[in-house]
Protein backbone atom coordinates (compact mmCIF):
# COMPACT_ATOMS: atom_id res chain seq x y z
CA UNK A 1 0.00 0.00 0.00
CA UNK A 2 2.60 2.93 0.66
CA UNK A 3 4.16 1.77 -2.51
CA UNK A 4 1.15 2.44 -4.08
CA UNK A 5 -0.31 5.44 -2.50
CA UNK A 6 2.48 7.50 -0.86
CA UNK A 7 4.33 9.97 -3.09
CA UNK A 8 6.07 11.83 -0.46
CA UNK A 9 9.46 10.95 -1.44
CA UNK A 10 8.91 12.55 -4.64
CA UNK A 11 7.50 15.92 -2.66
CA UNK A 12 10.79 15.41 -0.65
CA UNK A 13 12.68 15.02 -3.91
CA UNK A 14 11.09 17.88 -5.84
CA UNK A 15 11.61 20.27 -3.31
CA UNK A 16 15.51 19.61 -3.53
CA UNK A 17 14.72 20.93 -7.28
CA UNK A 18 15.57 24.70 -7.23
CA UNK A 19 15.91 24.88 -11.35
CA UNK A 20 12.99 25.65 -13.38
CA UNK A 21 10.40 28.73 -13.96
CA UNK A 22 7.60 29.34 -16.16
CA UNK A 23 9.05 30.45 -20.12
CA UNK A 24 8.23 33.57 -21.27
CA UNK A 25 7.20 32.34 -24.92
CA UNK A 26 3.36 32.52 -25.88
CA UNK A 27 3.04 28.80 -27.02
CA UNK A 28 3.50 25.59 -25.20
CA UNK A 29 6.75 24.41 -24.42
CA UNK A 30 8.82 22.25 -22.46
CA UNK A 31 9.26 23.76 -18.74
CA UNK A 32 13.17 23.41 -17.55
CA UNK A 33 11.94 20.55 -14.55
CA UNK A 34 8.74 19.64 -16.16
CA UNK A 35 6.49 18.68 -13.70
CA UNK A 36 8.74 19.06 -10.83
CA UNK A 37 9.08 22.86 -11.47
CA UNK A 38 6.20 23.16 -9.27
CA UNK A 39 8.58 21.86 -6.03
CA UNK A 40 10.86 24.58 -6.89
CA UNK A 41 8.68 27.63 -7.63
CA UNK A 42 6.65 26.09 -4.23
CA UNK A 43 10.05 25.94 -2.01
CA UNK A 44 10.95 29.79 -3.76
CA UNK A 45 7.57 30.63 -2.44
CA UNK A 46 5.91 28.69 0.27
CA UNK A 47 2.05 28.50 0.10
CA UNK A 48 1.89 31.22 -2.41
CA UNK A 49 0.68 31.43 -5.74
CA UNK A 50 2.23 30.76 -9.37
CA UNK A 51 2.36 34.01 -11.23
CA UNK A 52 -0.55 35.01 -12.94
CA UNK A 53 -2.65 32.77 -11.01
CA UNK A 54 -5.31 33.67 -8.63
CA UNK A 55 -5.79 37.45 -9.48
CA UNK A 56 -9.15 37.93 -8.11
CA UNK A 57 -8.73 41.00 -10.25
CA UNK A 58 -8.80 39.39 -13.21
CA UNK A 59 -11.95 39.65 -16.13
CA UNK A 60 -12.35 37.30 -18.27
CA UNK A 61 -11.77 38.45 -21.83
CA UNK A 62 -14.41 38.17 -25.33
CA UNK A 63 -12.02 35.21 -26.44
CA UNK A 64 -11.80 33.56 -23.39
CA UNK A 65 -15.26 34.34 -21.38
CA UNK A 66 -14.73 31.53 -18.63
CA UNK A 67 -12.07 31.36 -15.94
CA UNK A 68 -10.31 27.99 -15.67
CA UNK A 69 -9.92 26.36 -12.29
CA UNK A 70 -6.87 23.83 -12.04
CA UNK A 71 -7.42 21.19 -9.71
CA UNK A 72 -4.27 18.99 -8.69
CA UNK A 73 -3.74 16.01 -7.82
CA UNK A 74 -2.52 13.67 -4.51
CA UNK A 75 0.18 15.29 -2.18
CA UNK A 76 0.14 18.72 -5.08
CA UNK A 77 -1.09 21.83 -4.15
CA UNK A 78 -2.15 24.94 -6.32
CA UNK A 79 1.45 25.22 -7.54
CA UNK A 80 3.31 22.09 -7.23
CA UNK A 81 1.31 20.66 -9.87
CA UNK A 82 0.91 23.65 -12.35
CA UNK A 83 3.86 25.24 -13.33
CA UNK A 84 4.01 24.46 -16.92
CA UNK A 85 0.08 24.07 -17.13
CA UNK A 86 -0.64 27.38 -15.52
CA UNK A 87 1.88 29.10 -17.72
CA UNK A 88 0.49 27.99 -21.02
CA UNK A 89 -2.94 29.18 -20.10
CA UNK A 90 -1.78 32.49 -18.80
CA UNK A 91 -0.10 33.16 -21.75
CA UNK A 92 -3.38 33.03 -24.13
CA UNK A 93 -5.12 35.28 -22.25
CA UNK A 94 -7.12 33.21 -19.78
CA UNK A 95 -7.94 34.01 -16.02
CA UNK A 96 -6.83 30.99 -13.98
CA UNK A 97 -7.35 29.84 -10.45
CA UNK A 98 -6.14 27.11 -8.42
CA UNK A 99 -6.99 26.33 -4.95
CA UNK A 100 -5.42 23.80 -2.74
CA UNK A 101 -7.92 21.45 -1.07
CA UNK A 102 -8.25 18.23 0.64
CA UNK A 103 -5.10 19.10 3.41
CA UNK A 104 -5.08 17.00 6.41
CA UNK A 105 -7.29 18.88 9.31
CA UNK A 106 -4.44 18.11 11.55
CA UNK A 107 -1.58 19.56 9.38
CA UNK A 108 -0.65 23.20 10.80
CA UNK A 109 2.82 23.21 10.00
CA UNK A 110 4.58 23.81 6.51
CA UNK A 111 5.26 21.29 4.33
CA UNK A 112 2.31 19.13 5.61
CA UNK A 113 -0.72 22.28 5.88
CA UNK A 114 0.49 22.43 2.22
CA UNK A 115 -0.04 19.68 0.49
CA UNK A 116 -3.55 18.74 -0.81
CA UNK A 117 -5.94 15.88 -1.91
CA UNK A 118 -5.21 13.71 1.42
CA UNK A 119 -7.77 14.58 3.41
CA UNK A 120 -11.14 13.19 2.87
CA UNK A 121 -12.45 13.24 -0.68
CA UNK A 122 -15.94 14.33 0.20
CA UNK A 123 -14.54 17.12 2.10
CA UNK A 124 -11.95 18.06 -0.55
CA UNK A 125 -14.48 18.41 -3.26
CA UNK A 126 -16.80 20.63 -0.60
CA UNK A 127 -13.76 22.68 -0.82
CA UNK A 128 -13.79 23.03 -4.92
CA UNK A 129 -17.15 23.97 -4.96
CA UNK A 130 -17.07 26.98 -2.39
CA UNK A 131 -13.86 27.77 -4.27
CA UNK A 132 -15.31 27.76 -7.58
CA UNK A 133 -18.67 30.01 -6.17
CA UNK A 134 -16.11 32.30 -5.18
CA UNK A 135 -14.39 32.46 -8.91
CA UNK A 136 -17.55 33.24 -10.51
CA UNK A 137 -18.47 35.75 -8.01
CA UNK A 138 -14.92 37.72 -8.42
CA UNK A 139 -15.37 37.61 -12.06
CA UNK A 140 -19.10 37.83 -13.03
CA UNK A 141 -18.54 34.43 -15.21
CA UNK A 142 -21.55 32.54 -15.53
CA UNK A 143 -19.62 29.32 -15.60
CA UNK A 144 -15.95 28.07 -15.29
CA UNK A 145 -14.01 25.32 -17.07
CA UNK A 146 -12.22 22.91 -15.00
CA UNK A 147 -8.54 21.30 -15.76
CA UNK A 148 -7.79 18.45 -12.95
CA UNK A 149 -4.94 15.60 -12.57
CA UNK A 150 -4.97 12.76 -11.35
CA UNK A 151 -6.61 12.40 -7.70
CA UNK A 152 -8.24 16.10 -8.68
CA UNK A 153 -10.09 13.97 -11.51
CA UNK A 154 -11.92 12.65 -8.41
CA UNK A 155 -12.59 15.81 -6.83
CA UNK A 156 -13.68 17.60 -9.52
CA UNK A 157 -15.99 14.89 -11.06
CA UNK A 158 -17.65 14.10 -7.76
CA UNK A 159 -18.36 17.98 -7.11
CA UNK A 160 -19.75 18.43 -10.79
CA UNK A 161 -22.21 14.72 -10.92
CA UNK A 162 -22.49 14.49 -6.87
CA UNK A 163 -22.72 18.03 -5.40
CA UNK A 164 -24.11 19.15 -8.30
CA UNK A 165 -21.27 21.81 -10.11
CA UNK A 166 -22.92 20.62 -13.50
CA UNK A 167 -24.61 23.82 -13.75
CA UNK A 168 -21.74 26.13 -13.14
CA UNK A 169 -19.09 24.19 -15.00
CA UNK A 170 -18.64 23.51 -18.99
CA UNK A 171 -15.71 21.48 -19.58
CA UNK A 172 -14.36 19.15 -16.93
CA UNK A 173 -10.37 18.12 -18.59
CA UNK A 174 -9.27 15.30 -16.73
CA UNK A 175 -5.58 14.33 -17.10
CA UNK A 176 -4.96 10.86 -16.02
CA UNK A 177 -8.52 10.50 -15.01
CA UNK A 178 -9.71 7.55 -12.82
CA UNK A 179 -13.71 6.91 -12.96
CA UNK A 180 -13.82 3.49 -12.36
CA UNK A 181 -11.18 2.94 -9.37
CA UNK A 182 -7.76 2.71 -8.87
CA UNK A 183 -6.39 -1.05 -8.82
CA UNK A 184 -2.98 -0.27 -8.87
CA UNK A 185 -0.95 -2.62 -7.23
CA UNK A 186 -3.92 -4.25 -6.00
CA UNK A 187 -5.82 -1.90 -4.56
CA UNK A 188 -9.47 -2.99 -5.25
CA UNK A 189 -8.17 -6.31 -4.22
CA UNK A 190 -7.36 -4.75 -1.00
CA UNK A 191 -10.87 -3.81 -0.42
CA UNK A 192 -12.51 -6.93 -0.97
CA UNK A 193 -9.77 -8.72 1.44
CA UNK A 194 -10.97 -6.28 4.09
CA UNK A 195 -14.84 -6.88 3.50
CA UNK A 196 -14.32 -10.85 3.39
CA UNK A 197 -12.08 -10.53 6.84
CA UNK A 198 -14.71 -7.91 8.28
CA UNK A 199 -11.99 -5.17 9.07
CA UNK A 200 -12.55 -2.81 6.37
CA UNK A 201 -14.07 0.35 8.61
CA UNK A 202 -10.94 -0.57 10.99
CA UNK A 203 -8.42 -0.53 8.35
CA UNK A 204 -9.69 2.74 6.84
CA UNK A 205 -9.74 4.50 10.30
CA UNK A 206 -5.95 3.66 10.21
CA UNK A 207 -5.70 5.35 7.63
CA UNK A 208 -7.60 8.66 8.34
CA UNK A 209 -4.97 10.05 10.30
CA UNK A 210 -2.66 9.96 7.49
CA UNK A 211 -4.15 9.95 3.52
CA UNK A 212 -7.84 8.95 3.91
CA UNK A 213 -7.64 9.60 0.28
CA UNK A 214 -5.78 6.99 -0.86
CA UNK A 215 -8.16 4.07 -0.37
CA UNK A 216 -10.97 6.14 -1.21
CA UNK A 217 -10.14 6.73 -4.65
CA UNK A 218 -9.95 2.65 -4.87
CA UNK A 219 -12.32 0.41 -7.01
CA UNK A 220 -14.99 -0.40 -4.63
CA UNK A 221 -14.64 2.02 -2.13
CA UNK A 222 -18.09 4.01 -0.83
CA UNK A 223 -17.03 7.04 -2.48
CA UNK A 224 -15.83 5.54 -5.95
CA UNK A 225 -19.13 4.16 -6.13
CA UNK A 226 -21.22 6.93 -5.70
CA UNK A 227 -19.08 7.99 -8.87
CA UNK A 228 -19.36 5.29 -10.98
CA UNK A 229 -23.11 4.57 -9.80
CA UNK A 230 -25.17 5.49 -13.26
CA UNK A 231 -21.86 6.01 -15.13
CA UNK A 232 -19.35 8.74 -13.47
CA UNK A 233 -20.50 12.18 -15.62
CA UNK A 234 -23.24 14.62 -14.82
CA UNK A 235 -24.86 15.77 -17.91
CA UNK A 236 -24.62 19.28 -19.74
CA UNK A 237 -20.45 18.97 -18.91
CA UNK A 238 -18.26 18.21 -21.61
CA UNK A 239 -15.52 15.54 -20.59
CA UNK A 240 -12.39 15.44 -21.86
CA UNK A 241 -10.35 12.71 -20.70
CA UNK A 242 -5.96 12.26 -21.16
CA UNK A 243 -4.41 8.93 -20.70
CA UNK A 244 -1.24 7.26 -21.32
CA UNK A 245 -0.72 3.83 -21.73
CA UNK A 246 2.65 4.43 -19.58
CA UNK A 247 0.78 5.55 -16.37
CA UNK A 248 2.27 3.60 -12.92
CA UNK A 249 -0.23 5.50 -10.72
CA UNK A 250 -3.82 4.73 -12.16
CA UNK A 251 -4.39 1.39 -13.24
CA UNK A 252 -5.48 0.20 -15.70
CA UNK A 253 -4.57 3.25 -17.39
CA UNK A 254 -8.48 2.53 -19.24
CA UNK A 255 -9.74 3.26 -15.42
CA UNK A 256 -10.38 6.62 -17.18
CA UNK A 257 -11.58 5.64 -20.68
CA UNK A 258 -15.25 5.95 -20.59
CA UNK A 259 -17.42 6.47 -23.41
CA UNK A 260 -20.55 8.88 -23.72
CA UNK A 261 -21.68 11.33 -25.89
CA UNK A 262 -20.44 14.24 -23.92
CA UNK A 263 -17.18 12.53 -23.27
CA UNK A 264 -14.06 12.43 -25.53
CA UNK A 265 -11.38 10.01 -25.03
CA UNK A 266 -7.28 10.40 -25.85
CA UNK A 267 -5.16 8.33 -25.47
CA UNK A 268 -1.76 10.18 -26.03
CA UNK A 269 0.02 7.07 -27.77
CA UNK A 270 -2.52 6.80 -30.56
CA UNK A 271 -1.22 9.58 -32.38
CA UNK A 272 2.27 9.73 -31.23
CA UNK A 273 4.46 6.59 -30.48
CA UNK A 274 6.97 9.13 -29.48
CA UNK A 275 5.41 10.12 -26.02
CA UNK A 276 6.40 7.95 -22.98
CA UNK A 277 4.57 10.53 -20.97
CA UNK A 278 4.01 8.81 -17.70
CA UNK A 279 1.41 9.88 -14.74
CA UNK A 280 3.08 13.14 -13.89
CA UNK A 281 4.11 14.06 -17.15
CA UNK A 282 0.63 14.00 -17.92
CA UNK A 283 0.65 17.18 -16.24
CA UNK A 284 2.57 18.74 -17.88
CA UNK A 285 3.97 17.92 -21.46
CA UNK A 286 3.72 20.18 -24.40
CA UNK A 287 1.10 17.86 -25.82
CA UNK A 288 -1.30 17.71 -23.26
CA UNK A 289 -0.69 21.36 -22.75
CA UNK A 290 -1.68 21.73 -26.17
CA UNK A 291 -5.03 19.33 -25.81
CA UNK A 292 -6.24 21.38 -23.07
CA UNK A 293 -5.56 24.86 -25.21
CA UNK A 294 -7.49 23.54 -27.91
CA UNK A 295 -10.35 21.80 -25.78
CA UNK A 296 -10.69 25.20 -24.38
CA UNK A 297 -10.82 27.32 -27.43
CA UNK A 298 -11.58 24.52 -30.41
CA UNK A 299 -12.06 27.46 -32.92
CA UNK A 300 -8.88 28.10 -32.74
CA UNK A 301 -7.04 24.57 -32.11
CA UNK A 302 -3.70 23.90 -33.54
CA UNK A 303 -2.27 20.88 -34.06
CA UNK A 304 -1.31 18.79 -31.30
CA UNK A 305 2.84 18.14 -31.97
CA UNK A 306 4.36 14.97 -32.10
CA UNK A 307 6.94 14.86 -30.15
CA UNK A 308 9.50 13.41 -27.75
CA UNK A 309 8.32 13.37 -24.49
CA UNK A 310 10.28 11.61 -21.76
CA UNK A 311 8.80 10.25 -18.47
CA UNK A 312 8.07 11.98 -15.53
CA UNK A 313 9.28 15.24 -16.11
CA UNK A 314 7.64 15.80 -19.08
Amino acid sequence: MRKLWSTVPILIAGFALVAGAVPAAAEPEAVPGGFYAGYAAEAANPGGNLPGINDWDCKPSAEHPQPVVLVHGLTANRQINWVPMSGALVREGYCVFAPTVGVLPHATEYPLNVIGAVGDMRGAAAELAVFVEQVLAATGAEQVDLVSHSTGTLLAGYYVKVLGGSTDVDNLIALTPVWRGNEAYGAGVALEVMDQLGIRNQTLALWDPICPACLQMAKGSDFMNEITDGGPYAPNVQYTNVMTRYDELVMPYTAGYVEAPNAVNIVLQDTCEQDFSDHVAVGSSVRAQQIVLNTLDPAHAQPVPCVFVPPFVG
